[in-house]
């Protein structure tokens, strides 16, 4: 392997910004994913799409629309302006773009298992008098644990690879915002640089791989426990 220092740069930076973006987007996703399996409201369709939109659009796309928001000119870019916070062209900024792309996975897997709860343990729950935040902590949150490992394993190895909706927002800028992805790019442009970006090829297959095989082994361990 030939990793020079500005690819374990783009390396860490890489699983920097996928945990920052599995951490952040976490909480949300699991509260919308609460919404929508267990709230009838109005506007619940036009959610749902939101939601999945990102699935569709392709990523530059997305990058544009970021870049359109949070730029110099957009409205929430003047407004962090005002307060001293940039986001373009930071790594801060490639966290947004993989939390948005990555986003979908995250909260459709933990849709999923909160579909698969038996809902005569939450109508029970209630039945007793236990208040929508007591149930939401013993029984749904516990009982959504395999959804959130796996939408979060997604998301994760969705941000990882990232690269279309990161570079419009966070440029390509090696050391700063250069991730494994954008790296991989500018060693596939030059005809010399083949072993460098396979190195990289390979790393990102090794880190894939050892997210599944973590996610693997603890899907095994909360069904071990499930079934005590």
């Amino acid at each position: 392997m030939l990793l020079i220092p500005e690819d374990i740069a783009a390396i860490g930076l890489s699983l920097k910004v996928a945990l920052t973006a599995t951490l952040l987007a976490l909480p949300l996703g699991f509260a919308i994913a609460w919404l929508i399996v267990f709230r009838t409201f109005r506007g619940k369709v036009v959610l749902e799409v939101l939601v999945n939109l990102p699935l569709t659009l392709p990523p530059v796309v997305i990058g544009y629309f970021l870049l359109l928001l949070l730029g110099k000119n957009g409205w929430l870019g003047k407004v962090l302006a005002e307060t001293g916070i940039q986001l373009i062209f930071t790594w801060k900024a490639a966290v947004i773009a993989s939390a948005t792309v990555g986003f979908p996975l995250l909260v459709r897997s933990i849709r999923l298992g909160m579909e698969s709860i038996d809902r005569q343990l939450i109508d029970a729950s209630r039945s007793l008098g236990a208040p929508w935040y007591d149930t939401l902590f013993t029984i749904t949150l516990p009982l959504s644990l395999r959804g959130i490992l796996a939408g979060s394993s997604l998301m994760f190895a969705r941000s990882l690879g990232e690269f279309g909706a990161t570079i419009i927002v966070a440029g390509n800028i090696p050391g700063i915002t250069q991730t494994i992805p954008l790296a991989i790019y500018d060693y596939a442009s030059s005809p010399s640089s083949t072993a460098m970006a396979l190195s990289l090829c390979l790393v990102s297959v090794v880190i894939s791989v050892t997210v599944l095989f973590l996610h693997e082994l603890l899907i095994k361990k909360l069904d071990r426990r499930s079934s005590l």
